[in-house]
């Protein structure tokens, strides 16, 4: 199963990054030129900020001991479409664009977005994130460019280690983002010495939230999952084992309905997300 997931030395990951690059800036001045830079894509992430309800794209959490062969979970993963989602910059053109709350206003007229949109409240609400200071036993970092987001992880995983990258990948193109998914082999665990996850936030380019928790363990996962009608996953899955330090409202003790502290919390990560990993010596 191992050699079905997307995963590679980091000359290849490079690779596969730079690709997405290239697409970045002739997909930022097309938008620019006419003031939709991601449209579709920051107003369905701006719906699910607002309000107390959890969203269907917030099930994602799960209990280790549901970590085995046969046990079906309702898991919600979608494969976005790269085509229509924001892409990375180089350094270069991501530090041409102001990027602070302070220039908040100043952003939001560069896209040309009006400042009562969904858009601009995804900005705001993705620069705010942003700066908000690490929780104990976390650093975290903003990756607004392909070279910050590798010099961020070498600088945390070692700048000669053995680098490997890996996401949560589709056999075929599901249609119905939400169902029960089924461990269909034994999940296999990801030997690593350290860790990196990037998150993806709502902007018009690609922004990821990176970080980690140095002192804390966290395991990580390739499972194969099967849905009801067929679709198979490789998904990429994580379980953190210590979530005493988690704030007590945090949406997995809410579905998992437990306390901070009394269990691990797995999830699995969507397709968009990226982990870099230092292999053993």
């Amino acid at each position: 199963m191992g050699s079905g997931f997307a995963s590679c030395c980091i000359f290849f990951s490079v690779l596969l990054l730079a690709f997405m690059l290239g697409q970045g800036r002739n997909v930022r001045r097309h938008h620019v030129e006419e003031g939709s830079i991601g449209l579709n894509y920051l107003r369905q992430a701006a719906s699910s900020i607002d309000g107390d309800r959890i969203d269907p794209s917030g099930k994602i959490f799960f209990k280790m001991e549901d970590l085995k062969v046969g046990k079906t979970m309702a898991i919600y993963l979608t494969n976005k479409d790269p085509s229509t989602s924001p892409h990375l910059l180089s350094r270069e053109e991501a530090n041409s664009i102001p990027f602070s709350s302070a220039k908040i206003a100043q952003i939001i007229d560069f896209f040309r977005f009006s400042k009562d949109s969904d858009q601009a409240k995804a900005i705001e609400y993705t620069i705010k994130q942003c700066e908000l200071e690490p929780l104990e036993d976390e650093l975290r970092f903003c990756a607004t460019s392909l070279e910050s987001m590798l010099d961020y992880a070498s600088s945390l995983l070692g700048k000669k280690a053995q680098l490997q990258v890996f996401t949560t990948t589709f056999v075929g193109n599901p249609t119905v983002p939400f169902r029960n998914h089924t461990i269909l082999a034994v999940p296999e665990r990801i030997r690593s010495t350290k860790m990196v996850a990037c998150h993806t936030l709502p902007y018009p380019y690609a922004v990821f939230y990176c970080h980690n928790t140095p002192k804390s363990e966290t395991r990580l996962f390739k499972v194969l999952l099967g849905a009801e009608n067929g679709d198979r996953v490789r998904a990429l899955a994580a379980c953190h084992m210590d979530t005493s330090r988690w704030d007590v409202d945090h949406v997995s003790f809410q579905l998992l309905k437990i306390k901070p502290g009394s269990s691990p919390v797995c999830h699995v990560f969507p397709a968009d997300n990226l982990v870099w990993v230092a292999l053993p010596a």
